[in-house]
């Protein structure tokens, strides 16, 4: 009896402490989705309540151009589609290249044995930690002069230079758990080394290569600093960067109800990928590769 009254404080225990960590976490969340259906009469109360006592799409209407668009806002969705598109099309480039480059670099730590290997993998997990802000007025400077300053490849470039020294260290895990043996029985059965490593090991390691997608993707989707800094113009400011462009009809009444909406809409397509790639994505965490 004692040990079945234990086990039951334990369970209820173990439910409470998730229902609160779970009402913890999804609170801000819940209450910017309540943000984003108030008008601009709720949002500029002095304590606006949760709920929205009128309802309203006109936030979105506003934000995605659809329906009657509020006098004033005719901009605000033309220029947010524009920061939509540049943050899909830096975002995927920079994923897209990061992965590809990171791949190769970490399949060379992980196979060849050469002087420096530590050392190249602690200078590229140096430079993944080294913090943005330092480089910005440098990049500015440069980017300046060599008429990369508001372009896609003023941004992909610093975007991979964070993200690939990252890419590069989780890679090259991957690649070190996965079998020597596999690799040299593709290649007694007819394969050359880079078929070998396309069709064996590159598939073996796919936790390990949707994992760090998916990182240089979050980072190059939510980076602001470099963002904001190296463009001037909405042909290629990403969306982080354009929400601070949104004004209000002062500067003491900030419109938190566009603010809201876009940051519903953005969080939309990273939502999408997650469930699209969970089963990838946990098992790029948890289990690290194919063991042998």
């Amino acid at each position: 009896m004692a040990a079945t009254a234990g086990a039951t404080r334990t369970k209820v225990g173990t439910w409470i402490g998730f229902i609160v960590i779970l009402v913890w976490c999804l609170l801000p969340v819940v209450w910017i989705l309540s943000l984003s259906f108030k008008g601009p009469g709720e949002t500029a109360a002095g304590s606006p309540q949760f709920l929205p006592k009128d309802w309203t799409l006109q936030n979105y209407r506003d934000i995605l151009g659809f329906g009657t668009v509020t006098p004033g806002q005719e901009s605000t969705h033309k220029d947010f589609l524009d920061a939509l598109r540049n943050s899909f099309g830096i975002a995927a480039i920079a994923t897209v290249l990061s992965v590809i480059f990171a791949t190769l670099a970490a399949y060379a730590i992980a196979r060849l044995d050469f002087k420096g290997k530590r050392l190249v993998l602690s200078l590229a997990l140096a430079i993944a930690m080294f913090p943005v802000v330092a480089l910005v007025g440098p990049l500015f400077d440069l980017w300046r002069t060599l008429g990369l300053f508001n372009t896609w490849p003023g941004l992909i470039i610093p975007y991979m230079s964070f993200t690939l020294p990252l890419a590069i260290w989780t890679l090259s895990a991957f690649f070190r758990e996965i079998p020597w043996e596999m690799e040299q029985a593709a290649q007694v059965d007819g394969a050359t080394s880079w078929q070998a490593f396309r069709k064996v090991i590159v598939p073996l390691a796919a936790p390990g290569v949707f994992t760090a997608a998916i990182l240089t993707f979050f980072f190059a989707w939510n980076e602001f600093v470099l963002a904001i800094s190296l463009t001037s113009t909405t042909s290629s400011r990403t969306v982080p960067a354009q929400l601070s462009f949104f004004v209000g009809p002062d500067p003491f009444n900030p419109p938190y109800g566009l603010l809201a909406t876009a940051s519903v809409v953005v969080t939309v397509p990273i939502i999408i990928i997650v469930l699209l790639f969970q089963r990838k994505i946990v098992a790029g965490l948890t289990s690290g590769a194919v063991k042998g």
